[in-house]
């Protein structure tokens, strides 16, 4: 075990240095000069901030150890060595659990964890059940921001005849959103009754949510060449605004056939900022997954790796019950899940994931 702490100690003194050497640049007047650069090194100080703390104190508590050490070496007083073996005792643990706490810091770090999210939520199999089903998502996801203060704004969105929804984009502002709702991402499926069902008998619906980090700095190009831009009038609900002006954009990305809406906004402007910012998003989750199956084909992991036809959790209304496939989880309090109580699932799959880097570090 000691060797373990002093290895991790070692490596956790170089990251404490480096943490100093970006704390001295956020204060160089050069690097405050340059936004995009002040950013970056604001974010990676952030970014290993937990692990440069946890080095003072790691080091601190080894420290005192072998101070004590020391004295009960020293010692002859019987009492006063009881009580030394008693601090070293308790050094040991606080010691042995804050390697522990290092060990996870260490884990490789999705960079988009600290994030905003854009969810996408599209009406699957169960036509209008699906679609109702959808909504219920929705408001599900939306209550889970409100509970965590985040912000929820609506950018796209189509609804059936009877208040149902076909398909929505909306984003979650907050930070860690992308680290809390990543594991959202497949295929979610509803079992009940429906409304108009004469005869009593269980449906199967289901709806596809996707969840992608909004991303700023992006490692590829979106040439202008490349994009076919349509406006056209809003629809939906909107009062008399809607239909007058062509304010909502569609953005078409040509090289793979991509496209996003955005009419949530009546200046045309701002609805194609947003229509940017959700086809950055998209062509990163894109070009992410194409690099993923490139470089590991075969992976799959028990949590699941958000694709879109994955089937990951199943909402049972008849025996109250909600069931996440991928971690075999199950809760039956459907209606304080739909109330966004879904905690215990993201906090589950997040454990599963982290227990998994571990093993595999």
């Amino acid at each position: 075990m000691e060797n373990t702490v002093n290895e991790i100690l070692e490596k956790i003194r170089l990251i404490n240095l480096k943490y100093n050497e970006l704390t001295e640049q956020i204060m160089d007047p050069n690097v405050i000069a340059d936004n995009k650069l002040f950013k970056k090194v604001v974010k990676e100080r952030s970014s290993i901030e937990d692990v440069a703390n946890a080095y003072l104190d790691l080091d601190k508590l080894v420290k005192d150890k072998a101070s004590c050490e020391e004295d009960l070496k020293n010692e002859q007083d019987n009492e006063l060595r009881s009580m030394f073996q008693d601090e070293i005792y308790n050094l040991d643990k606080k010691i042995n659990d804050l390697v522990e706490e290092v060990k996870i810091m260490l884990l490789p770090k999705d960079e988009n964890d600290d994030n905003n999210v854009i969810i996408e939520i599209r009406a699957a199999a169960g036509g209008e059940e699906s679609a109702l089903f959808c909504l219920e998502l929705t408001r599900m996801y939306q209550r889970y921001a409100e509970k965590r203060r985040w912000k929820v704004e609506v950018l796209d969105t189509s609804e059936t005849e009877i208040g149902g929804i076909k398909e929505i984009t909306f984003m979650i502002k907050g930070k860690g959103a992308y680290s809390r709702l990543k594991f959202e991402s497949g295929v979610h499926r509803v079992q009940r009754v429906p409304e108009t069902e004469s005869q009593g008998r269980i449906h199967t619906s289901t709806s596809t949510v996707a969840v992608l980090p909004e991303v700023e700095d992006i490692d590829f190009e979106i040439l202008d060449t490349d994009l076919k831009i349509d406006t056209y009038r809003s629809g939906g609900a909107g009062g008399q605004h809607v239909n007058k002006t062509e304010s909502a954009i569609r953005i078409t990305h040509m090289p793979t056939g991509m496209v996003v809406t955005c009419q949530d906004e009546r200046s045309q402007l701002k609805n194609k900022e947003k229509a940017m910012n959700i086809l950055k998003s998209k062509l990163y989750d894109f070009y992410k997954q194409q690099r993923d199956e490139e470089y590991d084909k075969d992976r799959k992991t028990q949590v699941g790796s958000g694709n879109r036809n994955e089937r990951i959790r199943t909402y049972n209304y008849p025996q109250g019950r909600v069931s996440d496939h991928r971690i075999n989880l199950t809760s039956y309090n459907l209606e304080g899940v739909l109330n966004g109580d879904i905690d215990m699932f993201i906090d589950a799959l997040i454990i599963k994931d982290r227990e998994e880097k571990i093993a595999n570090s």
